[in-house]
């Protein structure tokens, strides 16, 4: 038995203005992986790739030890996908819906189905155009769940979501995976990223980092981490990124953050830097590195360092 569920070797897709290069990595059984990065970073096309619903230029794809293009078949009846938006006929009902697909997997269990309509409060008798996006999504989970399936693909599954919405999503994603289930999912929300075991960070098409969140957070946010607060933010940012003694500056919703190997000296280079430009600061000091830190430091990274 094959210790991974899904195997990705160097992998190539060409469109014309974008190209998926050298894509590799691994995701163990039983784990949860997030392949995270900005809009058009390639996430959606990896996960194409794996459905085999685009071909490849090069590169390799396992499922469970399969081929996914020589096993199709075999690897199709052991995935869960669901969609970024659910492929549903908006004037059939959940139930409709259910009997259709149900004919198309040999393994297909109602009990498990009815199981999950039931933990998901899904109202099988109305049409599928009345449903929310999230009741669509948790439907879509349910059906994609209810053929035995071992690995479960879900392509941004929480865009368009509300946040309480959200994290019930994520609650049902950890139950799925104490139950034994593999889950790859992709998205470009950082805080979600956080629920995973596993990440690959995407970016320009490429791999540029991967490990857990909390390796991608030591590894690319070892120096001293600083959150300043002012009345005009971009001002900061104007007056702080050429002082020396401050080593990078991202903007952070209402806040700059500040990388430093001398925080004592970073301190010293912003309180006296927003004095000249007459920026009042209304807070400075050091914080922990969230996975957002990280993934700024890292696309920092793989462009040279340039901001």
């Amino acid at each position: 038995m094959t210790e991974h569920a899904l195997e990705i070797r160097g992998l190539r897709k060409v469109y014309r203005g974008f190209t998926l290069d050298n894509v590799s990595f691994t995701l163990p059984r039983g784990r949860v992986m997030g392949l995270i990065g900005p809009n058009g970073a390639g996430k959606t096309t990896i996960v194409k790739l794996i459905m085999n619903l685009v071909s490849r230029q090069a590169g390799e794809i396992k499922v469970f030890g399969l081929d996914n293009r020589r096993d199709e078949v075999a690897v199709r009846s052991r995935i869960g996908f669901v969609y970024d938006v659910p492929p549903f006929v908006g004037d059939t009902t959940a139930e409709r819906h259910r009997r259709a697909l149900a004919r198309f997997y040999p393994a297909w269990s109602e009990a498990t189905f009815e199981r999950l309509a039931r933990s998901f409060d899904l109202p099988l008798d109305k049409k599928i155009k009345a449903l929310s996006h999230g009741m669509r999504t948790k439907l879509a989970l349910a059906l994609a769940l209810s053929h035995d399936a071992d690995l479960l693909v879900l392509d941004e599954p929480t865009s368009g979501v509300d946040p309480a919405s959200r994290r019930r999503f994520w609650d049902m994603i950890g139950d799925l995976a104490e139950q034994g289930i593999t889950v790859f999912v992709t998205t470009h929300f950082m805080d979600e990223a956080e629920h995973c075991d596993e990440l690959a960070l995407i970016y320009g098409g490429r791999i540029v980092a991967a490990g857990s969140p909390a390796h991608l957070k030591r590894e690319h946010v070892s120096q001293a981490l600083l959150e300043l607060e002012c009345a005009d933010l971009m001002g900061a940012y104007a007056a702080l990124k050429h002082e020396a003694a401050i080593t990078g500056v991202a903007l952070f919703g209402n806040a700059l953050h500040l990388t430093a190997v001398d925080e004592a000296a970073a301190r010293d280079a912003a309180v006296a830097s927003l004095g000249r430009a007459g920026i009042a600061l209304s807070r400075l000091e050091r914080i922990e590195p969230s996975l957002e830190d990280a993934f700024v430091a890292i696309i920092q990274e793989s462009k040279g360092g340039e901001p």
